[in-house]
């Protein structure tokens, strides 16, 4: 057994965690993959080669569609996980996964890529899901136990590695923990910088309420712009209500499609307050601008009419204005991709193995990285 483990919270879909993973195991080669549940016909080539350990969760009912469903499981089965056979623990986190046991003399880092928003910023998670009022009544009370296990968890990990100053923010405000941030990374070598540029816009994104894709679904609508939505989630038969007839759904799409959408968009829209702004990355990328929230993570990649325009109000007409601003002036490919290029993948894997050297210390954890360096 690899004396190195990294624990995903779960692997159902893809995402800019995942990527993150994925970006774990080349900088650890030989690891071991656990996660508490995983749909492997959903996950990247290199994720489903890994063959991730699953816990009982694996067993439940109708997973592809419920395992969100499942939200109060999710503790039992990192509480009954144990990894105690490994030296370096890694766990990618935006939920659950701080909580693995480890070993006392184990070194376990996590890489934060938020609190847990259900949990902490509930108000906001739900604000725009269709939910029912005996449901946003129950609610509450089933996550005020999950809120005190997370503060639990959140003792268990030896470092802190967080995603964005805003996440280390919110690290240090609710657990007293302090951290690095390593932005999470992106695979500059994927995306091109197209010469064709289409006469749409694109948003990709997982379709759930608080990404708010319905203020750049108003945006373009009131501005008769075209706007293609990548992505797949529950928020999408409330969306589709919305859009209008310059709106066009592709639902989930391989990364070949996607790239192409990008390289070819006239920008990339990005309405939502993230923990970072990894997509609007991507677009920079295939050298291309960006219209981004002024808040959250996105403070942290878009470059204000460098790499992209900011809107400042939550409404589609303040999107809208920034939308027009955008098409007012040229932006520059080259100089677009040097800025994505700050950010990729290699990068980020030289931060976290240095890091990792750091925290180890003299504990046994130090041998085993040192023999995987080599």
């Amino acid at each position: 057994m690899s004396g190195i483990a990294i624990f995903h919270d779960n692997l159902m879909q893809m995402g800019g965690a995942e990527r993150v993973t994925e970006a774990l195991a080349e900088a650890l080669p030989g690891a071991t993959l656990h996660t508490t549940i995983a749909a492997p016909r959903r996950l990247s080539a290199e994720l489903r080669d890994m063959r991730p350990r699953q816990t009982w969760m694996r067993h439940l009912p109708a997973q592809e569609r419920l395992y969100r469903h499942y939200f109060m499981l999710y503790p039992l089965a990192i509480e009954t996980t144990d990894l105690r056979d490994y030296d370096v623990v890694v766990s990618n986190c935006w939920g659950y996964a701080k909580g693995v046991h480890t070993r006392p003399d184990a070194l376990h880092v996590c890489y934060c890529n938020t609190p847990p928003r259900w949990a902490w910023r509930y108000d906001d998670y739900v604000e725009r899901e269709a939910m029912s009022p005996l449901k946003r009544r129950v609610l509450p009370w089933l996550i005020e136990p999950l809120k005190h296990w997370d503060l639990r968890a959140a003792k268990r990990p030896d470092f802190f590695v967080a995603n964005s100053v805003t996440s280390s923010q919110r690290i240090l405000k609710l657990y007293g923990r302090p951290s690095e941030v390593i932005n999470p990374p992106i695979d500059v070598d994927r995306f091109t910088v197209s010469e064709a540029i289409g006469d749409y816009y694109v948003v990709v994104s997982r379709l759930i309420a608080y990404k708010r894709i319905d203020l750049a679904i108003g945006a373009c609508t009131q501005l008769g712009r075209r706007l293609v939505i990548i992505g797949d989630g529950p928020d999408r038969a409330r969306l589709e209500r919305l859009a209008g007839p310059t709106i066009e759904f592709l639902g989930r799409a391989p990364d070949d499609v996607v790239t192409r959408m990008i390289a070819g968009c006239r920008a990339l829209l990005f309405p939502g307050e993230e923990d970072f702004g990894l997509v609007p990355l991507e677009a920079n990328a295939a050298g291309r601008p960006v219209v981004a929230w002024r808040g959250g993570g996105a403070l942290e990649s878009v470059r204000e009419h460098e790499t992209g325009t900011y809107f400042d109000e939550p409404t589609a007409e303040s999107m809208a204005r920034a939308i027009v601003a955008l098409e007012q002036r040229d932006w520059d490919p080259g100089r677009l991709r040097r800025h994505a290029e700050t950010f990729d993948r290699r990068l980020f894997i030289d931060r976290i193995r240095t890091f990792l050297r750091r925290a180890a210390s003299s504990r046994p954890a130090r041998r085993v990285l040192e023999a995987v360096y080599e």
